[in-house]
């Protein structure tokens, strides 16, 4: 009992949920209700012209009357036709402007949402929620909601037109439909918790799937095809195991259904034979009884595949709502518009910790200030904290303890728009759109522009970022220069490349604050040199906080912060550094150990390769 009233509840959860969703085509709900009554009207009518035929033309042989007869029927189908159609386009199209509502709602969503979420939550699950449980909601508001409806109408008002018929024979039907809705009802009600089941098991399988297209090279490189297909085939079989299990759900009350129901038909053969025999009953009235008869083995047949449709509806509600109530971790901060950012970045005893790991800081008690327009490097030992230090500058994460000021104000008063469109982050994970490569350069620069596209930016000054980058000389040689687009994350580019684009795509966004996230990692030597050469000249005045585990990107830094283990152990300029013999001076004397070949340096990635070719 406490099952059925909780999904009962949560039924109607949803649907006050998916209604603000509907509101706007209430009207065209109203249309369709108006054409619906009307077919229920003519489909009602069609058995009653049967039974007239059969006892005036065929049984008194009133001839005259068949015409007329006929004519009404034609009229009364093609009616029924013409406005079972109408409903149907028009709840149709209901449909799928709700889904459209929700799709945008949920896809505005994930850009409110934090990197906490993302760091928890698979693609997998999220492009479920996109795609099959908005398809889900979908086919309940196009389709289940009017032949539910018509199930409804249908068994009543036929019980009713029996009852004036030949009240015996409706009754002893009647004692058996509520029999066939108790059992599809019963089957619906245990396919709640197997639907839901099955939703989760998609999603672990598209996740799967995402995760295999996006480091297919990865397999290849590493000849693992056999281990993930059998990956691969653990959650297909779970996927098809628990598909399997509805089908047994339903298998195992369907025959009941099937049997109950041609136990109708043969209780009016029977019963109704029998009367017309004792000349209880005319002929025409059993052939319209008879006409009537699908319309309440119909309803009841079909409420179980209604009630699974409905369980499947309210499985798909509950993982879209949850998602829609996710509050993020970063809040949107409600201000008035604000002057534009100069670049003043100080941290105030700063500790942050993430929180599903809330006893284990990732940063402890960072206290620095950087003055507008100055450069500051940022050096340490893979894991102690450098991304997520200069994540809190964006505030993609708040800190647990202290505050981040940016001129003077703390980060969580500035409103995230206003803030993040002065701070460019360039970050290590390169990511291209498949776009022109104009057009991935241009990205940021149309923030505040019209619709006319990234394509439509100064071209002029999209070669003068790239080539700040080191990136205009490869474009160039490349067949179709900066139109030339490139695949899916910038497949088909080396890692020097994408990083260089990326840069030009930051520098394009003319930031106050620039941060680049080991943006040279994957860049020659020579080429690099090129860019911190370009970097120094240009014009303006931005604060630049640069990641890197080469000392030749960050030696010209107006400030150089070595973090270990989420602290700061070091701060000064190069030669202040060097001078202490230090940590920072035992990097520098492995590097130029590397430079001079009697050494390697294990932090030192991507000094040697070459990123001029593709891969």
């Amino acid at each position: 009992m406490y099952v059925q009233q909780t999904a009962t509840s949560a039924a109607k959860g949803n649907f006050r949920w998916i209604w603000p969703y509907c509101k706007p085509d209430a009207l065209r709900v109203v249309l369709a209700l108006f054409l619906f009554l009307i077919d229920k009207v003519f489909t009602l009518v069609m058995p009653i012209l049967a039974g007239l035929v059969v006892d005036e033309v065929i049984t008194k042989g009133m001839r005259e009357r068949l015409v007329p007869y006929l004519v009404a029927m034609i009229v009364t189908q093609l009616a029924h036709t013409v406005t079972r159609y109408g409903y149907q386009m028009i709840m149709e199209r209901f449909g799928q402007n709700s889904i459209y509502r929700l799709v945008s709602d949920e896809f505005e969503k994930l850009h409110t949402l934090d990197f906490t979420y993302f760091n928890h939550t698979r693609t997998g699950d999220i492009m479920s929620r996109m795609t099959s449980d908005t398809d889900a909601i979908r086919h309940f508001l196009s389709w289940v909601t009017y032949n539910g409806l018509d199930c409804i109408v249908m068994f009543f008002s036929a019980i009713a037109v029996m009852f004036t018929i030949d009240w015996r024979l409706a009754l002893a039907l009647a004692c058996v439909a509520p029999i066939i809705f108790l059992i599809a009802r019963t089957m619906a009600r245990k396919s709640h918790a197997i639907f839901y089941s099955i939703r989760n098991s998609l999603a672990r399988l598209n996740s799967m799937v995402e995760e295999n297209i996006e480091g297919n090279r990865v397999v290849k490189a590493f000849v693992r095809e056999d281990y993930e297909t059998e990956k691969f085939d653990e959650h297909n079989d779970d996927y098809y195991q628990r598909n399997m299990k509805l089908a047994y759900n339903n298998a195992a009350y369907i025959p009941w259904l099937d049997g109950l129901s041609i136990s109708l038909q043969l209780i009016t053969v029977v019963l109704g034979g029998y009367l017309v025999i004792q000349g209880s009953m005319s002929l025409g009235a059993l052939v319209t009884f008879q006409s009537f008869l699908w319309m309440i083995d119909g309803p009841t047949r079909q409420a179980g595949w209604l009630l699974n449709d409905l369980q499947r509806f309210s499985a798909s509600c509950i993982k879209i709502r949850k998602l829609l109530s996710v509050t993020p971790r970063v809040a949107e901060t409600e201000a008035p518009k604000t002057a534009p950012v100069r670049g003043d970045v100080r941290f105030e005893h700063v500790s942050f910790a993430f929180p599903d790991d809330p006893k284990n800081p990732v940063l402890s008690d960072l206290d620095f200030h950087v003055d507008p327009g100055q450069k500051v490097g940022i050096l340490g030992e893979t894991g102690s904290g450098k991304s997520t230090l200069v994540h809190l500058i964006a505030r993609f994460y708040d800190p647990t303890f202290g505050r981040v000021l940016i001129d003077g104000k703390d980060a969580e008063s500035w409103p995230l728009t206003t803030l993040r469109s002065q701070v460019a982050l360039v970050m290590q994970d390169t990511f291209l759109f498949s776009d022109t490569i104009g057009g991935n350069i241009a990205f940021g620069a149309q923030r505040s522009g019209s619709d006319s596209g990234p394509g439509q930016a100064d071209q002029e000054f999209i070669r003068s970022m790239a080539a700040i980058a080191g990136a205009d000389s490869f474009i160039r040689s490349m067949p179709q220069g900066y139109d030339t687009v490139v695949g899916e994350r910038g497949v088909g580019l080396s890692g020097g490349q994408k990083q260089r684009l990326s840069l030009a795509r930051a520098l394009a966004d003319d930031p106050a604050i620039l941060i680049m996230d080991d943006t040279t990692s994957a860049v020659d030597m020579e080429t690099e040199a090129e860019i911190q050469k370009h970097l120094r000249e240009m014009a303006g005045s931005k604060t630049v906080f640069t990641i890197a585990h080469r000392i030749s990107s960050i030696k010209d830094a107006d400030l150089i912060l070595v973090l270990d283990h989420g602290r700061i152990v070091e701060r000064g300029t190069h030669e202040e550094l060097v001078a202490a013999h230090g940590r920072y001076w035992e990097i520098y004397h492995k590097q130029l150990g590397l430079q001079a070949g009697v050494g390697t340096f294990p932090q030192d990635s991507g000094t040697n390769s070459s990123d001029e070719g593709r891969n």
